[in-house]
Parts: structure tokens; sequence; C-alpha cells
């Protein structure tokens, strides 16, 4: 199942952070909602990888979405 959500759509309203060819980093500079809860997410990490670790956070709440070939991550 996939939520919709395209990367390329949203672009010019998110800033990327960091590439590294399998996972991404975006900062919502123009208050894009998250598919998953249709709140307002700050941070959106995507991956191509099958695994990823997290550092510790500050306790903010995350949404997961599956894509096709891509896993999204809404920090909020």
């Amino acid at each position: 199942m996939s939520t919709g959500f395209d990367v390329h759509e949203n672009r010019h309203r998110l800033k990327q952070l960091a590439d590294d060819g399998d996972e991404k980093l975006f900062e919502n500079r123009d208050s894009v909602e998250c598919p998953a809860c249709g709140g307002r997410f700050e941070r959106l990490f995507v991956t191509r990888k099958a695994t990823t670790t997290f550092p510790e956070n500050d306790g903010s709440r995350f949404c997961l979405v599956r894509g096709a070939s891509k896993i999204y991550v809404f920090r909020h």
C-alpha cells in the first residue's frame, strides 16, 4: 500500500539536509502535512536500506509510511 507521498512533488517545500544515495534527510519549510496522521512534521528521513539505526532523540513523535520502494520517517 502506498500513501501517494512524493518527495519530488513536495521538493520546493522541503530543504534537503543530507543525501548519501541510500538515505536522505529533509527539513519541512512550508507546513507539509504528514500522510500518516495529517499533522505538520519537522523532519523527513527517507531510506532504501533494509535496516537503519536512529540516534537517541528528544522524545519527538515519529510516523512511518511505507512506499513502493522506500520507507518515509516523519518526525513531529
